[in-house]
């Protein structure tokens, strides 16, 4: 008998969710947890009465925490559990690190119950369960750079980019280039606005896919 575990805060989605896992693994056992806390007690349990789980859909967003640290638990514990997101999320700051942590697919909520099963029972297959815009977003990072459309930065702007990229504050980017803290808020302003970024993080990304710093 296969073993599912389920992680989701939402009566309401656990139900449905539940009823994918039947859908594409007759038969299966799912554990059910609401809370981070207490998926770790019942994952603790399973493991000490000898179970491990062969599947576990995740949510990210918890009252507790997030799913991403099950998700290395499960890696570290129980390696050989395919461990799957299902949420609402589907942008670079849930998408990456779930997968870095461990996630062998992401499918997104907002699919209709069949879609997701069809997309689950894939495993069955050995393909990985991923959304359509998920999947977009992960070829994405690994197109070739978009070199046409670079902005027209100084020398000046471009060191300053590099640096944020690399997870400088403002204080340590103008101590780097032996500028003021404001001078350095005043380029910073200036590469937000040919990026037409207004964040590091957008700044980053913007940056790596047009080719300006190194992935």
């Amino acid at each position: 008998m296969k073993l599912g575990f389920l992680l989701e805060d939402h009566g309401g989605a656990q139900d449905w969710l539940q009823g994918v896992l039947t859908e594409v693994f007759p038969g299966i056992s799912v554990t059910v947890s609401g809370r981070l806390s207490e998926a770790r007690d019942k994952l603790s349990h399973l493991l000490q009465a000898g179970f491990t789980p062969d599947i576990a859909l995740i949510d990210l967003s918890l009252p507790d925490g997030t799913g991403i640290d099950f998700i290395r638990d499960l890696r570290e514990q129980a390696p050989e559990c395919l461990c799957i997101v299902v949420t609402i999320h589907d942008d670079d700051r849930h998408v990456f690190p779930a997968l870095r942590a461990g996630a062998r697919g992401y499918l997104l909520k907002q699919q209709p119950q069949a879609e997701l099963a069809r997309r689950l029972s894939g495993l069955i297959e050995d393909e990985p369960p991923l959304s359509p815009s998920v999947a977009r977003r992960v070829l994405a990072t690994f197109a070739p750079p978009d070199t046409s459309s670079q902005p027209d930065l100084t020398p000046r702007e471009q060191e300053v980019l590099e640096l944020i990229a690399k997870g400088f504050t403002l204080a340590q980017v103008g101590q780097a280039l032996g500028i003021t803290r404001h001078t350095t808020a005043g380029y910073v302003k200036s590469v937000y606005r040919k990026l037409e970024v207004s964040s590091r993080a957008e700044a980053t990304r913007e940056a790596m896919r047009m080719g300006m710093i190194d992935r």
